[in-house]
This record gives structure tokens, sequence and C-alpha cells, in this order.
């Protein structure tokens, strides 16, 4: 099979093209996206942490400088609001942002909220046991990461609905080569999700709370060099990226146990660690398949310069299926320790909510293992349609 990622046959099980790249070289330039292509584990894992690369060119070049056209004036609010989050920003900017939140995401931080994020695995998995089953994505998968990164950040109740619509359209223009129609719906999203969150942010500035919104106030109001547009952009990236990679990964996950009985069944018997199953989980169906870096300064791969003005697509998919970094990879292993997966990333743009993620998975899978012990698939999913960010339509079940 070709890597192609706008074919359904490929998103359905794209493991077999990646196969392909990695046995045919490790780095492949992709003419439909002109990008190269990165399949090998140990060279995503390097190029990462590679300072010649970044997340943008911004910081150094011009839009001319660098070859490249800038994004069409009607998708501005998109790019505006993408291009001040930290996952989009390098040093100094990303230092600084990174330092101010990373004080919400550090374990004793996520382990205080752990008792919160258990009850209400807890109560969504009593609700779909009640009803006698359902779709796990909008019971379970969906709900509790939301809520959760919603409570952080003081999104009221009431208004949680609308985050994940917005989040959904935002996301679309991660895709390759997204269309007008997607870039439309993003634009959208973007403008709506802003307006909402400024105006969350002048209510924190007359009546602060304890949420991390009220926080980045603060440091605002003491001069700590955090614009309105950054704390927007930071909070729509924490919303994003707070529940994207867990919701997917979640889906993922339980197609793949019930795909594999012996696996759920060695899991519900106890005979597996739970936080070794979630790494695992991460690994073998990972929710990004795909991170793009600039190159800065030329890079050379396997002998091929890869000059400066060029995009690498770092293939997280392939990376984790890498039979040089994993024993038997196409195979799903809950109990394997030796699992040095790339799915939260690496280097100065590690996953800032891992620690939060981890905690989410464990508690939802500890959830239906305890709750709803006979949890069974009730008819064959439908795989989405995107590429990069991997994940189901919805996930039918029974108890």
């Amino acid at each position: 099979m070709d890597f192609d990622p706008w074919s359904p046959q490929f998103v359905a099980d794209p493991y077999p093209a990646y196969a392909e790249l990695r046995a045919r070289g490790r780095a492949h330039f992709f003419e439909p996206t002109r990008q190269w292509l990165v399949p090998r584990h140990a060279d995503v894992a390097a190029l990462l942490r590679d300072r010649r690369l970044g997340r943008t060119y911004r910081h150094r070049f011009t839009d001319a400088d660098f070859g490249r056209t800038p994004p069409p004036a009607a998708h501005e609010p998109f790019h505006t609001l993408n291009d001040h989050g930290m996952l989009d920003l390098e040093p100094p900017d990303h230092t600084r942002i990174r330092r101010l939140v990373s004080k919400a995401f550090t374990p004793r931080t996520v382990e205080r909220l752990r008792p919160y994020v258990d009850r209400l695995a807890g109560e969504l998995v009593d609700a779909l046991v009640a009803e006698g089953g359902g779709d796990l994505l909008t019971a379970v998968a969906e709900p509790l990461p939301v809520a959760v990164i919603a409570e952080m950040l003081g999104i009221p109740e009431s208004d949680r609905g609308l985050l994940r619509p917005w989040s959904a359209a935002i996301c679309g223009m991660f895709e390759l080569n997204p269309s007008e129609e997607t870039a439309r719906a993003a634009v959208a999203a973007s403008v709506e999700f802003s307006a909402y969150l400024r105006g969350l942010i002048a209510e924190r500035r007359t009546a602060p709370g304890e949420d991390l919104i009220s926080a980045l106030v603060a440091a605002y109001e003491e001069g700590d060099r955090l614009s309105e547009q950054e704390m927007v952009s930071t909070c729509v990236l924490l919303l994003n990226a707070g529940h994207e990679a867990t919701v997917n990964t979640t889906v993922n996950g339980w197609w793949a146990l019930f795909r594999h009985p012996e696996q759920l069944a060695a899991l519900r018997a106890g005979e597996v660690e739970l936080s070794t199953a979630v790494e695992e989980l991460l690994r073998y169906d990972t929710p990004l398949q795909l991170f793009e870096r600039w190159v800065l300064d030329d890079i050379e791969i396997d002998g091929t310069t890869i000059p400066r003005g060029s995009e690498v697509a770092l293939l997280f998919g392939s990376a984790n299926r890498d039979p040089a970094a994993f024993d038997h990879p196409d195979t799903l292993d809950l109990s394997r320790r030796d699992n040095p997966h790339v799915s939260f990333g690496a280097g100065i743009h590690y996953c800032l909510g891992a620690p939060l993620a981890r905690v989410e998975l464990a508690a939802s899978l500890a959830a239906l293992l305890e709750r709803a012990p006979t949890l069974r698939l009730a008819k064959a999913p439908e795989r989405g349609s995107h590429f990069v960010i991997r994940g189901l339509n919805g996930l039918l079940v029974e108890v």
C-alpha cells in the first residue's frame, strides 16, 4: 500500500504503508504536500529534539526569506489564534508562556485532580451502564477530558457543550492540505472561540477565581509579559490539546481491545498493570499520527540534505510500530515494559498535559473494567475520515 493520507483504505489501516516507507529509507519527499516524510523511530525521536527544526520560522525569517507564501487573508483569524499558542512558538516566547502554564500541570498538581477525575469517570460509566450501553465516544471518552480541562480553566458547566464543536472545526486545519470548506469552518470557530474567551477573561479581571484563566489574568496584570492574544491562544490550545488525544486514545484503545479479546481478558483479570496498558494503547494506535516541523538550518538524513525552508512530517504512527524500537511492534501487548513511544512528542514541545492524559485514561479504563465488566462491542465502528488526528466516528457498546 502507498502512503495516501486521503484514501479511506489507508486511513483505516496506515500501518502496512508505514512498514514499506521504513523499509525504503529514512526520509522520503512527498510531492502532494511538499514535505519530507520521516518514518523511523530513531529519526523521529532525534528530530523532535533537534533545535535546527522549529514549529515556526517567523522568529527568524519572513515568509519571503523562507520561500513561503503567506496564508490567505481570509484565514487570518485562525492563524492569529494558532500562531500565538505555545505549541507553534519557539523560544524565547515559547519558554515564557510554557513557564507560566506548566505550574498547572506538574505531577503534584495533577495528582490533586485524581479524585475528581476518578469520581467523574465513575459517574459517566454508571450512566452508560444504566442505559444498557450506548456510544462510548459521546458517553465517556469525550465528556471526561473536556470536563476536566474546562474545570481547570474555569469554563462554566453550562458553556462546555460549545467546546468540542469549536475544537473539531479548528483541528480540521491540522490535516494535510485542508479544503477551503475546512478552512472556513476553522475561521468561524476561531472567531467565536476567541470572542467567548475574551469575554471570560474580562469577567475574571473583575471577579477572579481559583482557575487557570484567573492565574493567567493575574500574570498579565502583574506585567509578566503575557498579551491578551497569548492568553486566548493558550486557553484554546489547552482546551483542544487537553482532550483530543485522550478522546481518541480511549476509543482507539477500546476498539483494539475488542479485537484482541485475550488482552482484554488479561486486563479484566488484573493480570496487567493499568499504567502499562495505557502506554501500550497510546503506542498501538497513535492518536496523533503526524507532527510537522520547519527546517531552520540544513539537516542531513541518511546522506540526503534537507535544506532550510523545507518541512518535515514526523510520522508518529510509523515510529511507534518500528521493529528497531519495539519487539513485535504490530502486536498489542498490554504487558509491554520497554515502550519508548513518541505519542506525546519529545523535546521542548513535549506534551505539557501528558501526566493529566495518563490519569484520565487510567480512570476511564478502570471505571469501565470495574463497573461494566461485561462491556462488549455492539457494532463495528466507522473510522473517522481524518488521518493526522486518528479517531473513530463513534463506538457503540452494550453492557
